[in-house]
């Protein structure tokens, strides 16, 4: 025989709400973390090539992170419908023999 428990009010979205915290909080540090390595890149090099390098690495990544949901759905389509992608394009390539007189 099982049971199953069915919490009243607020207690029943306690779980959802400690996950979102903690989701949050992931969001954010990723990118203190990710600004902290552009700062300390910075500072143990002194060099502007490495903070303009560090900076650039800082947006690729924020962006790729920010745009993981459209990525994911981009991704999943292709998997669950291989039929509706476009067609590859297949090239041929032939081998040459040299004629008379060699190769140059």
């Amino acid at each position: 025989m099982s049971r199953s428990f069915i919490l009243a009010g607020r207690l029943d979205a306690l779980g959802d709400s400690w996950l979102g915290t903690l989701e949050d909080w992931g969001d954010k540090g990723l990118k203190v973390a990710l600004i902290a390595i552009v700062v300390i890149t910075v500072v143990r090099k002194v060099s502007l090539k490495a903070g303009i390098g560090a900076l650039i690495g800082l947006v690729l990544a924020l962006g790729i992170y920010n745009s993981r949901n459209s990525l994911a759905n981009i991704f999943e389509d292709e998997v669950n419908n291989p039929a509706n992608t476009q067609p590859v394009v297949t090239v041929v390539v032939e081998e040459k023999t040299p004629g008379p007189g060699g190769v140059l």
